[in-house]
């Protein structure tokens, strides 16, 4: 259902239900009135107040029929006043008998407790007392203290009846709530599972702002950001080696364990393209230019290292060749924002900078990380960063200089627990951080044999 033919379900139902209410109010107290006239002697004011009310309710239901549903709260709240008015004319008209007029007071209370509150009763009071003295000035009350048989018959079963039918009503408006308020649960469940899905398929940024209604902040400004790129040494080779399921598998496993180590060092990732991993430092939650770069080179290591690895673990599935990464780290000055059209939107950062970035992790070789300049002159009191000179880059009309990564600083010299080391014939990489005591005589063992065997090896 639409929320246009809801609205309009409601509309409907709300008039109906202030009619038949509206009816038994106007039935129980014309029965009152018919009970209380003595038909030997017909009491015309009597008769017109009876005509009078099964009129009032059927041209109120024409009326509020008619009325837009913006306009019928304030239609019924100034029916209810009539309504009560009615009911004031009434108990003078039957001299103000006891128990019909016990029961019309109970019924005027409780409509006017339950659908408006403390002013609504204080309302209808002041209307129903209106409706006493203005029908003073054609009928003056014999005030009858006692209370006719035949009159509290009728008023009786009138008001009894108003009250089942309200508690009907109500029995099924509750049903109905109780229906509603289990949908909204299903759909609230729903609807956060959808969230969650979507959200990783948006960067952070965008999930954020979209989520808390603030998708205006997502206009495109300049910023100073540490952009990463790497990607995976003949993968195109590699695709076409092996099967695709084989081949999905291994780069769903990769990328899980590079977004891992993003997700650690507070980085945001930018997209995935085919093998090739876009990653942002300082569009979202930053400490300083500095912190951005020092924790995007951790995580260029920390992937260089899980690498190692990984390729054990590829290597003992059957893959003979190592997948091998490089990577490039650029910081500088970039547009970052949303780009495309009304009907199609992208977050990303865009400028010069982020062009050197890919141009230096195309240059880098495998397993190597090269960064520019601006990122070894934020990082180098933390980084141990080997100069590689000036290099020739697509794009830039000057050479480029950069830097090899080595390490962090705190991890190398005598608390160096990362070693690695290639050269033809020979690689090895040693984390001592995740050597277990009962694997340590195993790793000594065959160190020491290579070592035994590489010293006799008579090399021509």
């Amino acid at each position: 259902m639409t929320k246009t033919a809801q609205a309009d379900a409601e509309h409907t139902e709300s008039i109906l239900q202030q009619y038949y209410f509206r009816t038994l109010i106007c039935f129980a107290a014309g029965g009152t009135l018919a009970a209380m006239m003595d038909w030997n002697q017909i009491n015309w004011v009597y008769i017109g107040a009876i005509i009078y009310m099964l009129v009032y309710a059927y041209a109120s239901f024409t009326y509020t029929r008619q009325l837009p549903a913006e306009a019928l709260p304030k239609a019924s709240r100034v029916l209810s006043y009539a309504d009560a008015a009615l009911i004031g004319v009434v108990l003078n008209l039957i001299n103000f008998s006891l128990l019909p007029c016990i029961l019309f007071l109970a019924m005027i209370q409780f409509n006017a407790l339950l659908t408006g509150g403390m002013r609504r009763w204080l309302e209808a009071n002041a209307a129903m007392a209106s409706g006493v003295v203005v029908s003073m000035l054609i009928h003056q009350p014999q005030w009858i203290f006692h209370s006719n048989i035949q009159i509290s018959a009728v008023s009786l079963i009138g008001i009894i009846t108003y009250f089942l039918a309200y508690a009907l009503y109500m029995h099924q408006r509750f049903h109905k709530l109780k229906l509603s308020n289990t949908k909204l649960v299903n759909e609230q469940k729903w609807h956060k599972i959808r969230a969650y899905k979507m959200s990783r398929y948006l960067a952070p940024a965008v999930w954020n702002a979209i989520n808390q209604g603030r998708d205006e902040t997502l206009q495109a400004e300049r910023k100073k950001v540490t952009v990463f790129f790497s990607d995976i040494k003949n993968f195109s080779q590699l695709s076409e080696e092996m099967e695709a399921e084989a081949l999905t598998e291994l780069l769903n496993q990769y990328l899980t364990e590079m977004s891992k180590i993003v997700t650690h060092f507070g980085g945001t990732i930018d997209k995935f393209m085919g093998d090739a991993v876009m990653v942002l430092y300082g569009d979202g939650s930053s400490k300083g230019v500095k912190d951005d770069c020092l924790r995007c080179v951790s995580m260029a290591i920390a992937m260089k290292k899980r690498m190692k690895s990984l390729q054990q673990e590829w290597y003992n599935q059957g893959i003979k060749k190592p997948l091998q990464i490089r990577m490039g780290i650029n910081t500088g000055y970039c547009t970052v924002g949303t780009f495309g059209t009304s009907s199609h939107l992208d977050y990303t950062v865009l400028g010069t900078h982020v062009n050197l970035a890919s141009r230096l992790e195309s240059a880098a070789q495998p397993d190597e990380i090269l960064i520019s300049h601006e990122t070894w002159s934020l990082v180098k009191d933390s980084v141990l960063c080997r100069d590689k000179g000036e290099i020739s880059v697509k794009g830039f009309s000057a050479p480029v200089k950069v830097y090899q990564v080595a390490g962090l600083r705190k991890d190398l010299g005598r608390n160096q627990t990362y070693f690695e080391d290639r050269v033809e014939g020979f690689s090895m990489h040693l984390d001592l951080e995740k050597i277990r005591n009962y694997d340590k005589e195993q790793v000594l063992a065959a160190l020491k044999k290579a070592a035994e065997k590489l010293k006799d090896k008579v090399i021509v």
